[in-house]
């Protein structure tokens, strides 16, 4: 006699069931198997990814914006653009005034052109010979006022005539000395001072120029995009807020009684209520400063006891983990406060 089957249908619709049975079975023991272990420790926190605000150190109107909300950018990428040519035009501006300290500064260095060398010196020239005529006829004048043929007139016009020969030889002299020696070192030092200030003022517009593009400093996603093309933006103004990635934190909060079962180095695994994934991380620090425990926090103990804030540094984060989210921390107690500080 033939044993009766079950319909198709209700044979699948069994297997199902049990299939959800032993799944949820091993979940149950996935969940619990550490609970029973004095050398796992378990603490509850939050994922705590760093932000930071995009902004222009100068002013002026916005070209280009390279990302949307939500995208994904590298350390370095361009995220966006202010309209450069009022720096351009600057550091043209700067360039041009260096170029002429700098001229100027070389003449100096380089004295005199010898065209002007034997300039002078010609002067010098002309104004011996001068000189020695002035000399000449005053001794002329003076014999013939010694045997009354000349008057005293005549004598005194010669001598002035001589002595101011004679002082225009001496600015002749002093006149080539300046050209043979070139500039005094004043001259110089003034000249040294005046390319250094240009210097630094191409240096100035270099940066303003380098500062009208927006680059990602990090790892990171776009959590808000704040600024469109057109708009005019001043310094510090906000145009990006950014999510950084790397490294992601988790921030947790230990018990008095449990701080000396924890040490900065020490291993953890981390679950989510997200997915079945597990992560890995170290403790990266641990506040010196007691706390009340934030309304936030879930615990054991009582709201009203004092507890540590930790920060736990994921070697493995991905998308999985996100700002805020409730995560489970476990924690292998055994030898842990033996290892070394080596937390960031």
């Amino acid at each position: 006699m033939k044993t009766p089957s079950l319909p198709t249908g209700k044979t699948r619709w069994i297997a199902i069931a049990i299939a959800v049975i032993a799944l949820g079975g091993l979940l149950v023991f996935w969940l619990l198997r550490d609970r029973g272990n004095p050398d796992v420790l378990r603490l509850y926190g939050n994922v705590d990814i760093r932000e930071v605000e995009l902004a222009f150190r100068q002013p002026g109107r916005l070209t280009n914006i390279a990302f949307d909300e939500g995208d994904a950018v590298t350390k370095g990428a361009v995220m966006a653009q202010l309209d450069a040519t009022p720096y351009r035009e600057k550091l043209a501006a700067a360039e041009a005034e260096l170029a002429a300290a700098q001229a100027q500064l070389d003449k100096l260095h380089s004295g005199n052109r010898p065209q002007e060398i034997a300039q002078a010196r010609e002067q010098v020239r002309q104004a011996q010979a001068s000189a020695d005529e002035a000399a000449r006829n005053f001794r002329r004048q003076d014999t013939l006022l010694k045997s009354g043929a000349s008057s005293q007139r005549a004598a005194d016009a010669a001598r002035a005539a001589r002595d101011q020969s004679a002082a225009n030889l001496a600015a002749a002299q002093a006149s080539l000395s300046l050209a043979s020696a070139g500039f005094r070192r004043e001259d110089i030092a003034a000249g040294q001072a005046r390319v250094a200030a240009a210097e630094a003022a191409v240096t100035q517009a270099r940066t303003a120029v380098a500062d009208a593009t927006l680059v990602a400093p990090s790892n990171g996603v776009v959590i808000a995009r704040v600024r469109e093309p057109g708009s005019m933006v001043a310094s510090s103004t906000p145009v990006y807020s950014l999510s950084l990635r790397d490294p992601l934190y988790l921030r947790a909060y230990i018990g008095e009684a449990d701080l000396g079962r924890i040490a900065p180095g020490t291993k953890v695994r981390i679950h989510t209520d997200s997915s079945t994934t597990v992560y890995h991380g170290q403790i990266g620090f641990i506040s010196p400063r007691a706390e009340f425990t934030p309304k936030t926090v879930e615990t054991a103990d009582l709201r009203t006891d004092l507890v540590y804030r930790l920060r736990v540094v994921v070697s493995d984060a991905d998308e999985g983990l996100r700002q805020g989210m409730p995560v489970t921390i476990d924690i292998d107690t055994a030898g842990a406060a033996g290892q070394p500080a080596r937390g960031r």
